[in-house]
């Protein structure tokens, strides 16, 4: 069962550790590149900040984005931002998160989020969890995937493991640490890929941010992942 609450708290932790971190930048090194193609740090700034008024908006009813321009044209805008202003924002905008999961709400019910992807309110919080983990990731500033919390590893090789469940272009695969094991891909009858690593190496693949080269395969050729 999933539990907000304990989630809640978890972005809290991840937020003020991202947040102690970034202060140690300086403008220029905040307007270097990230590990992102084609963003620079400010970009991920800007877009840690935009998420999380736009799971707000989700928690409240509205549309997560007006529209997918609005959302790239945000986080282009307050990409070039004095790193002090970006720090401002991100804290600001996560404590806007935190009051709208604060507040009195069924979180049973079932919430839309972007491109017509739908879930249950109690996950909205794991969802915002995962942005600010993985993008402290990608900030490349000393922070990486084998930092990031057991349990938060664990929950999101499972969480993308399930997205990537009956995708067409998946052959069936097993995803296994040596000790826990998810299944993912189509469903076929006959023998499944079996993908080994350390957790935090199939992280990495599962969510397009490591090539899989750590990774020992049985019964095939490491599957190709579609993008997230």
């Amino acid at each position: 069962m999933i539990d907000h609450a304990h989630d809640l708290e978890s972005v809290r932790e991840a937020t003020e550790r991202l947040l102690s971190a970034v202060a140690e930048l300086d403008n220029a090194s905040a307007a270097r590149p990230s590990r992102l193609p084609g963003w620079s740090r400010g970009h991920v700034l800007a877009h840690i900040a935009r998420n999380a008024d736009a799971l707000v908006n989700v928690l409240e009813g509205r549309p997560m984005y007006a529209d997918a321009h609005v959302r790239d044209a945000d986080i282009e805008r307050d990409a070039p931002r004095p790193l002090e202003v970006q720090l401002a924002d991100v804290r600001e905008s996560a404590a806007r998160f935190q009051a709208a999961g604060a507040a009195p709400a069924d979180w049973s019910r079932t919430v839309e989020l972007r491109n017509g992807v739908v879930d249950a309110a109690a996950r909205v919080p794991f969802r915002r969890w995962a942005e600010v983990e993985l993008h402290h990731v990608d900030l490349g500033i000393g922070h990486e995937l084998e930092d990031l919390p057991e349990e938060f590893t664990e929950r999101e090789i499972e969480f993308l493991a399930d997205r990537f469940e009956g995708h067409p272009e998946v052959p069936p695969t097993r995803v296994t640490d040596g000790t826990r094991a998810w299944h993912t891909g189509r469903k076929a009858e006959g023998p499944e890929v079996t993908v080994t690593g350390a957790p935090a190496d199939l992280l990495g693949w599962l969510s397009g941010r490591r090539d899989g080269s750590g990774l020992a395969v049985d019964g095939g050729p490491l599957p190709a992942l579609p993008p997230l």
